[in-house]
């Protein structure tokens, strides 16, 4: 499968994939030069490109741009780098809300049916704004519609008209019942903002936040306008970047299309500890833990609530905290009342591991031990094909896949490997992609990427065979089935349903922990089981046999472990190569 159908911020599941790291505790340098290089370090292995900015007890002790905003003109990233913010906006859009809540003209716990007539009734009479605050609405998310982002995201629609897309959709659950982030939840707070103020959702922003706060380098990103110093969006490709997708930002709205530059967001977290927006009254009910969500974590109006661990250590700290992801950018904002310290990152390369970041931050302004990154062995391993052969590389890479000094990355490979097939490499490719199965044997997603390089290469038994074998790992990955199809095999045995017995199924919801900020939470509705990881969103996953399940959104598996006794004791998620166990806590 190729590597963009998994790698993007779209991937629902992302948070699953771990990097490994080697503990580091910094002697004789100040705080901003550890992060410095930090940062550096990940720079240099195309792990972050952005802009960065550190607080502690109120005063910025850190502010520095790394990489380029611009790579076609060499222009780099600082500090004053505007960036898109994706689902950062989300908070911005709760003040603006509150704000109405406080001035009288909206009830957070009557139907939206009263502010927005035209609503359908069925489901909007069931539907709070408290409700739409905390993705607890039912109300589907259309970014997971299927072909969303091919057939929809690159056209321009109004608020109203594309409020069309979802809002006849059966809900997935009673408004109230559960948590399920929701981008739709937050575009139709947008139309509500709209509809109450008469203005539009850009115009309360300046008018309610933006200017009362000097934020003048902050936004509704619009694609036309001329913008000084805004950030190209960018995706990693192999060894290099490519232009990300283009999205009309009129989709995102007023769930994630705000761009700022980390210079803007201090302001803005230093206003949050006064009134200057809201009363007290207020500001409590903005930052309160209203629903459970993400494992450990609650979310509040717009903000995740919950403990962060402090470097590679089992101490952990209290946060208010919410990432964004959109075509080319990703982004974290981590709050720590304790100590009024504040870590922003803004990257415009997205897929930066800005969580496993922020928390070797914490580790360094706290006195923690931390994690530097390890030098990615498929970087080199293209280095080493380019420059002496395929045998030399294929060589290098047996030599150093055990060697601790290197982080072996599966999607990494994957995209080595694409990158050389596009490149008319196919015989380089198929070696990369063997590489990638040795590798990691219990990973569906190799076996499709490997399957497809050979039939680029003329080999159809061997794609079927290795395209066989994805399916057989992942009954949901309809790619390769597709392609068994075009290879003439029948594949109307691969896609039956396995039944799970109800008593089965029942004993496998729970918490299940496989890192101290990381647990998978699982829950059952009707029939259908679901999953949801710390900091995704909840996604269905389908029986391959009684114990074993998986998704069709991503190449991942999930299988449930019994003790002694015959009591579920524990799943291992199967991803990206890796096994990691989760003992069940709750």
């Amino acid at each position: 499968m190729k590597s963009s159908h998994h790698i993007l911020i779209r991937t629902l599941l992302l948070g699953f994939s771990v990097i490994l790291f080697s503990g580091t505790v910094a002697y004789g340098q100040t705080k901003a030069e550890q992060i410095d290089e930090l940062l550096k370090e990940y720079l240099a292995y195309s792990k972050f490109n952005g802009s960065a900015l550190v607080a502690k007890d109120g005063k910025v002790i850190f502010k520095k741009g790394y990489g380029m905003a611009n790579m076609e003109w060499d222009i780099p990233n600082n500090p004053n780098t505007k960036h898109r913010l994706g689902s950062v906006t989300k908070q911005f859009t709760a003040m603006l809300i509150l704000q109405l809540v406080a001035e009288g003209k909206l009830d957070l716990q009557a139907p939206i049916t009263n502010y927005l007539p035209e609503y359908p009734k069925e489901n909007g009479d069931k539907i709070t704004t408290h409700h739409l605050l905390t993705h607890t609405s039912g109300i589907p998310n259309y970014t997971s519609f299927p072909d969303f982002f091919k057939d929809v995201s690159r056209n321009p629609y109004t608020p109203e008209e594309f409020t069309t897309k979802f809002q006849d959709m059966e809900l997935e659950f009673t408004p109230g019942e559960k948590f399920n982030y929701s981008n739709s939840g937050y575009f139709l707070l947008g139309v509500l903002i709209e509809k109450l103020s008469g203005k539009t959702y850009e115009e309360m922003l300046d008018e309610k936040i933006f200017f009362p706060l000097g934020m003048k380098e902050s936004g509704f990103d619009h694609h036309s306008d001329i913008l000084k110093n805004r950030a190209t969006g960018y995706e990693n490709n192999g060894n290099g970047f490519i232009n990300s997708p283009f999205l009309d930002m009129s989709i995102p709205y007023a769930a994630g299309s705000l761009y700022a530059t980390v210079e803007d967001l201090y302001l803005w977290d230093q206003a949050l500890y006064t009134n200057k927006l809201l009363s007290q009254k207020y500001m409590d009910m903005y930052f309160k833990p209203h629903t459970p969500a993400f494992g450990s974590f609650h979310y509040a109006y717009g903000w995740m609530v919950g403990n962060e661990a402090l470097g590679n250590t089992t101490d952990s700290i209290a946060v208010i905290t919410h990432g964004g992801g959109i075509n080319g950018f990703n982004t974290q904002i981590s709050r720590q009342l304790s100590d009024k310290s504040l870590i922003v990152l803004l990257n415009n390369t997205g897929g930066a591991p800005l969580g496993k970041i922020t928390q070797s931050i914490l580790g360094i302004i706290n006195d923690k031990s931390y994690d530097l990154p390890k030098t990615p062995l498929a970087s080199k391993l293209l280095e080493v094909i380019a420059s002496k052969g395929i045998d030399a590389g294929v060589a290098y890479f047996n030599k150093n896949k055990d060697n601790k000094d290197f982080d072996v990355n599966e999607n990494e490979m994957n995209q080595t490997g694409y990158q050389l097939l596009r490149s008319d490499k196919t015989k380089e490719a198929i070696q990369v992609f063997k590489l990638n199965v040795d590798a990691y044997p219990k990973s569906a997603n190799v076996y499709d990427s490997y399957a497809e390089a050979l039939m680029k290469s003329g080999d159809n038994k061997g794609a079927i065979e290795n395209y066989s074998k994805a399916v057989e790992m992942n009954p949901g990955n309809e790619n390769a089935i597709d392609m068994l199809t075009k290879l003439g095999v029948d594949t109307s045995n691969l896609t039956k349903v396995f039944e799970v017995p109800e008593a089965l199924l029942e004993s496998y919801i729970g918490v299940y922990e496989l890192m101290p900020t990381f647990k998978i939470t699982i829950t059952k509705e009707g029939k259908q089981l679901k999953a949801q990881a710390t900091g995704q969103p909840m996604l269905d996953i389908l029986a391959k046999s009684n114990d074993t399940f998986y998704l069709k959104e991503v190449a991942a598996q999930i299988q449930f472990i019994k003790d002694e006794n015959g009591a579920i004791e524990s799943l291992t998620l199967f991803q990206n190569g890796q096994e990691m166990n989760g003992k069940k806590v709750e």
